[in-house]
């Protein structure tokens, strides 16, 4: 990492390219919006950001290969970026034998934590748990899992049944389909004989738009049996085409429409960066800007852009964000998030049908869960 000039330089590392290019995009331009916005601001002591972006193409392989790139060859303080859990698990050991810096934006399925990674999006604790937290009250007995075939659905569901056998759930099915799939007739037939109370959706990037699609043919409604998904945000609604998904449930910590000065300014702020009134903000794309910011706020606290002192002094920085006040928790990385269930509504928006008390501490290990003790292992 070259600190002497005028300048630091920072990475972001994102799918521009490939199935996972539908979420990640925005992504990359949230964090283009936060470092214009520090450096109008005067930069983070008194250097301006340098932006070095790299595609990471929707291959865990590639996301490895360009974190080793802007850590080596471009010197950069700080890596922002990642989206699926196997792009995060790939680049983990390249930041911890590098001892780099990653800032990863997106809810995960937890039972993890790295020196050399912020968390910024949510861990199960804060959003699935509450997400069947929610469903047992509103007396959802049955459940079927549908995701995409790899690390966070299959460890995401392996929670979920460990809920659902303390909490009386039944299990009526579970199904993986790999990465991209398009074809889901056959999954949906088995969803619908099924019959079960509700359907939690794990599925990632533009197999969404497929699933979606079937589930609407083959006449399944939000009424009869509805869908919680923990990976569709605003961003993909508008690509699963809004018909598809009204009135169906989403589990996350951020949505467009909460009513408060700060988010307002963001969501005005990111429409003009990008020139589209129509684009929404969504909530992986504000943990990404979140992300930059807590990363400038801790610098600040070091006074110094080191690693080891960043870490030293993680603990307790917070920021007012878009999603509400955030906090790192400097023992395991992850922040304090608020969990908030969400309806998607005929203008394309998801809007807040229930939300936690106030912020979640995180748990990413479920230590405070008797029901997921050995999930760890």
């Amino acid at each position: 990492m070259d600190t002497s000039g005028p300048k630091i330089k920072v990475g972001s590392l994102n799918s521009l390219s490939g199935t996972m290019a539908i979420s990640e995009v925005t992504v990359r331009d949230a964090i283009k919006l936060a470092v214009q916005e520090i450096n109008a601001g005067g930069g983070v002591l008194g250097k301006q950001i340098e932006l070095i972006g790299e595609d990471g193409a929707s291959e865990p392989t590639v996301f490895a290969e360009k974190a080793e790139k802007l850590i080596s060859s471009d010197c950069v303080a700080a890596v922002f970026g990642g989206w699926t859990s196997s792009s995060r698990k790939a680049m983990l050991p390249v930041f911890e034998s590098a001892n780099a810096l990653l800032y990863y934006p997106v809810q995960y399925e937890g039972l993890e934590s790295s020196k050399n990674i912020f968390y910024t999006g949510a861990t199960t604790n804060q959003q699935i748990v509450p997400a069947l937290d929610y469903l047992k009250e509103k007396g959802v007995k049955s459940l079927y899992l549908v995701g995409s075939d790899y690390v966070f659905p299959q460890t995401a569901n392996r929670i979920i049944k460990a809920y659902a056998k303390e909490n009386g759930i039944e299990i009526k099915g579970e199904d993986y389909t790999p990465l991209g799939s398009t074809d889901f007739s056959t999954i949906v037939n088995k969803v619908r004989s099924a019959d079960a109370d509700a359907v939690f959706n794990t599925l990632n990037g533009d197999s969404n738009v497929a699933f979606f699609r079937e589930y609407k043919n083959v006449g399944l409604t939000p009424q009869q049996m509805p869908v919680v998904s923990v990976s569709i945000a605003e961003e993909e609604v508008g690509g699963i085409g809004v018909q598809n998904v009204a009135g169906q449930l989403t589990a996350w910590n951020y949505y467009e429409t909460i009513d408060t000065p700060v988010n307002k300014a963001f969501v005005k702020a990111y429409k003009d960066f990008v020139k589209d009134p129509k684009k929404p903000t969504s909530d992986p794309m504000e943990a990404a800007y979140t992300s930059v910011y807590l990363w400038k706020n801790t610098v600040e606290k070091a006074k110094s852009f080191d690693v080891k002192a960043i870490q030293d002094n993680a603990d307790g920085v917070s920021f007012e964000a878009p999603e509400g006040k955030v906090t790192i928790d400097g023992e395991n990385h992850h922040i304090t998030k608020t969990a908030r269930i969400g309806e998607i509504r005929p203008d394309g928006l998801i809007y807040t049908i229930w939300e936690s008390k106030g912020p979640i501490e995180p748990d990413p290990y479920l230590k405070s869960y008797p029901w997921a003790a050995g999930l760890s292992s």
